[in-house]
């Protein structure tokens, strides 16, 4: 494949689409999967801009929560009266993310979300029964405006940059709002779809995109959260929190052996 970026090789697309496949797996089950994804981008496309890497990300990703959120909502039917609410706050946040994701430098980001994650996984750690069963903080008024500032509060972060968005989706609706963790990635994949949205609705006419490999990237991520939203669907909330536990781990490992210089 050529283009702007010169040879793409089958072999890096085909390594792509494994990439976005198993994000689009993580994602469905925990949120996050753009830790995968993103960075390979980086990787197989170093001539990119980062603009360009972040509009690709986004059209991969939005194929994958899409299909995710059709099949959480197929088998345990989140409600719809949070969600969608949560999900138009988290799409009008990540419009105004990523139009200032443009000209945000995206080394400074690293940093932040490494420590975000530590809060999180400590704090999942610390509370062994979290998540387990859905006990409601609030109700009512409180509980819908509670998503909404959720939303749109991730949203912005997602449209300015976005890896581990659906992990903090999740974390959020499970250790603020008191959902298990199975209908928090429910609700999450609604509201992470929207984001996405958003981003796309900012990227696209800016010819951001780069439609060929986002769209190769799409089929694997597709695949991806299919089968993450079944697996997570069919083993419970247990098996999502252990497995959050274990990606919130990973990723730390990650990022703080990117800024430790251990690896690039």
């Amino acid at each position: 494949m050529t283009g702007a970026l010169g040879d793409i090789s089958a072999t890096t697309l085909a390594l792509l689409t494994v990439a976005a496949l198993l994000a689009g797996f993580i994602d469905a089950v925990v949120g996050g999967g753009g830790l995968v994804q993103l960075p390979a981008l980086v990787l197989a496309l170093p001539g990119a801009a980062p603009a360009q890497l972040l509009a690709t990300n986004k059209l991969a990703s939005i194929a994958g929560t899409s299909t995710s959120a059709i099949t959480y909502w197929r088998r345990i039917r989140p409600d719809l009266r949070t969600a969608l609410p949560m999900a138009a706050a988290a799409y009008l946040g990540a419009v105004g993310g990523a139009l200032l994701g443009v000209h945000i430098p995206k080394a400074a980001f690293t940093p932040i979300v490494l420590v975000l994650l530590i809060v999180v996984g400590a704090y999942t750690l610390h509370k062994p029964t979290l998540g387990e069963v859905t006990a409601l903080r609030m109700e009512g008024v409180r509980h819908t405006g509670a998503a909404v500032v959720v939303g749109f509060v991730i949203g912005v972060y997602d449209g300015a940059l976005g890896p581990g968005t659906g992990s903090f989706l999740v974390f959020a609706l499970v250790g603020w709002l008191g959902y298990a963790f199975l209908e928090a990635s429910a609700k999450a994949k609604i509201a992470n779809f929207a984001t996405n949205l958003g981003a796309l609705t900012v990227f696209v006419p800016g010819g951001h995109v780069l439609w060929a490999v986002g769209g190769v990237m799409a089929m694997g991520n597709v695949a991806g959260g299919y089968l993450g939203a079944r697996v997570a669907v069919r083993l419970g909330s247990g098996f999502v929190r252990m497995l959050f536990v274990v990606i919130v781990g990973a990723f730390i490992v990650r990022l703080g052996g990117q800024l430790l210089g251990w690896w690039g």
